[in-house]
């Protein structure tokens, strides 16, 4: 599973990835955390708030912070 944090590494941008990181262990299995901060990049895959948080291609929240049980509910329906 890929998880992508994009955001240009903002407080709520470094809250998502740890937040990602703890619901990803929990969720199990292989993951590679990545960080987009450009904001070509960011606008490139159709984002235009920050954070946000895509998984194996396909945007799951953006603008906010989920809660760790909200996320992990995201990567367990991302992951089946």
């Amino acid at each position: 599973m890929l998880i992508q944090i994009l955001g240009t590494g903002c407080a709520k941008c470094a809250k998502l990835t740890e937040l990602a990181e703890q619901a990803a262990r929990q969720v199990g299995g292989d993951y590679l955390l990545e960080k987009v901060t450009d904001i070509g990049q960011i606008t490139a895959m159709g984002v235009m708030v920050t954070p946000a948080m895509v998984v194996d291609g396909r945007l799951r929240c953006s603008g906010t912070v989920p809660t760790l049980p909200q996320l992990i509910a995201l990567l367990e329906e991302a992951k089946s």
